[in-house]
């Protein structure tokens, strides 16, 4: 079978590999180059065992600060956007225990399929993409918020994941680099089975491997719509011309909701715009952190890749706006200097921004939808957890094209 993969971010080209090992015929297609959209520059941990989803019970304690704190992590600049409405208003009520503990649950059984699957992909192509497997720390500044993360633990521990609360000297024991830290958090959850790597280098060897292997790409030119026949798709208009297949796998991120509806399917996928900095680090023992963290305070993730620091946070709905306010940028610095003040010189900084494809509970939407013609299965809405969750997602919609 003939298959088109709309998309060429970590989730498409995860489909594609997926794809081709069972023996399809797979062109990719793609605006940009392979990997530059949300997954060049994102937060780099491969967090499968720690996945609490952004709509939770919490976030109504936390509104009026969020919204309308200038140093606040999550922004919202109301837009004439009937989608960006429809969506706030979807998630403000998915922000409940009920709904958080389900999502909860799908996305570690996700996960840990997307582990199995990732690590089949290194072991057979060995990519270049700094991995490595440290373990994470969630860090919290307080008591209380320490006191509120223990629910989650425990409901992640009871769907096998291994995970437990440490005091700030057990953080610095695990994490050295947290030394003159210490004094200011309560504690922190620690999964010592987390990863990370360099998404966009995965991207890169994927992208090498699949060409390799026959999968044909068509870059650098948009998807514009569609030919339809009957319930069918027969074919994607694009810039180059139109690409025949016998199915089709859209995977375009945050801009799938504008050709699902092409296709009379709603898709409440909306951009969920984060930043990132990456730094040369000092190469000294506990000058920089080894161990994924999260500061849960600042909504503000690290992950070491190679010689690297990645520093990733804050979660915007403020449309496809691509700017890069220098505000958000040394908010970034600012977090990496209080926490790891002998990491890096923050010399060289490559500011960067993404747009991360949301839902408002967090569950991507994977496989056949009704509304949808038949042929045309959906792999996207992976929000923060798109590097996480690639490879299983990637293997369902495999499986879905079989049914």
């Amino acid at each position: 079978m003939h298959v088109c993969v709309l998309g060429a971010g970590i989730v498409g080209l995860a489909t594609a590999w997926q794809l081709e090992r069972q023996g399809h015929q797979v062109t990719v297609i793609d605006r940009a180059a392979p990997g530059s959209g949300a997954s060049g520059g994102n937060g780099a941990q491969l967090s499968y065992s720690y996945v609490q989803p952004l709509a939770d019970p919490s976030i109504w304690k936390q509104l009026p600060k969020l919204l309308l704190s200038s140093a606040s992590p999550l922004k919202l600049r109301p837009q004439l956007d009937p989608l960006q409405w429809r969506w706030g208003m979807e998630f403000l009520a998915a922000c409940n225990a009920r709904t958080s503990r389900d999502t909860t649950a799908r996305l570690l059984e996700l996960a840990a399929s997307s582990r199995i699957e990732f690590e089949a992909m290194r072991a057979e192509l060995s990519p270049d993409c700094d991995f490595s497997a440290t373990g994470k720390l969630v860090l919290h500044a307080s008591a209380a918020s320490l006191e509120g993360a223990r629910a989650q633990l425990e409901l992640q521990r009871r769907m096998g994941s291994e995970q437990r609360l440490v005091t700030p000297e057990e953080c610095v024991a695990i994490e050295p680099a947290l030394a003159s830290y210490r004094d200011r958090m309560a504690g922190a959850v620690y999964t010592p089975s987390e990863c990370a790597a360099d998404c966009l280098k995965v991207c890169t060897e994927l992208t090498k491997a699949l060409g390799a292997r026959g999968v044909r790409f068509i870059t650098g030119t948009d998807v514009r719509g569609f030919v339809r026949s009957g319930r069918r798709i027969a074919a994607v208009h694009t810039g180059s011309g139109d690409v025949e297949a016998d199915a089709f796998v859209m995977a375009l991120g945050s801009a799938s909701h504008k050709l699902g509806r092409a296709l009379g399917a709603y898709l409440p996928v909306y951009p969920l715009k984060g930043y990132s900095i990456t730094v040369d680090v000092d190469p000294a023992p506990g000058a920089a952190p080894r161990v994924n963290v999260t500061d849960s305070a600042r909504k503000v993730v690290f992950a070491r890749i190679g010689s690297r620091l990645r520093v990733a946070g804050m979660a915007e709905l403020v449309g496809h706006d691509a700017s890069i306010p220098a505000t958000r940028i040394e908010t970034l610095a600012a977090a990496t200097r209080a926490l790891f003040p002998h990491a890096s010189r923050l010399e060289e900084l490559h500011p960067w921004t993404g747009m991360r494809p949301a839902t408002p509970k967090g569950l991507p939407i994977i496989g056949r939808l009704e509304s949808a013609p038949s042929n045309m299965l959906f792999n996207t809405g992976h929000g923060a957890l798109g590097f996480t969750l690639a490879f299983g997602s990637a293997l369902r919609v495999a499986q879905a094209l079989k049914t």
